[in-house]
């Protein structure tokens, strides 16, 4: 089961972006930290966003600006140890609300009220 994580707060720092080639091709990582309210005290976490594609997103904030991000937990093992990564996926201004699906020009339109028949007869099985 996925579970969608989001989480608001302001970027507190960022990394220099990190690239290379490797036998999949040409890759690219820029890690920041998001300080986020957590009760009473504030909460540091540092977050990657992978690929040219999700880098250059991140481009467009700088350190100070509040932003939602929506990231996936990955984990891994290396030499008998535990590491975890939180990969975003998406970046956006805090307070701005995600874009609705648009319905194709061809949708018909969801039923109204107006649309209900006005009696709905007897169909109860007793």
């Amino acid at each position: 089961m996925a579970v969608q994580l989001e989480i608001e707060g302001k970027i507190t720092e960022k990394m220099a972006v990190q690239s290379g080639q490797s036998a999949r091709g040409a890759w690219a990582r820029q890690d920041f930290v998001v300080e986020y309210v957590d009760g009473s005290f504030p909460v540091q976490v540092c977050f990657s966003a992978w690929g040219q594609d999700k880098v250059q997103e991140l481009g467009k904030y700088q350190v100070g600006d509040t932003v939602k991000v929506a990231f996936n937990i990955r984990g891994r093992e290396y030499k008998d140890r535990w590491y975890n990564d939180l990969r975003i996926w998406r970046i956006t201004p805090a307070g701005v609300p995600a874009a609705a699906p648009v319905p194709p020009d061809n949708a018909a339109p969801a039923p109204g009220i107006d649309d209900m028949p006005a009696d709905f007869g007897d169909d109860m099985p007793f």
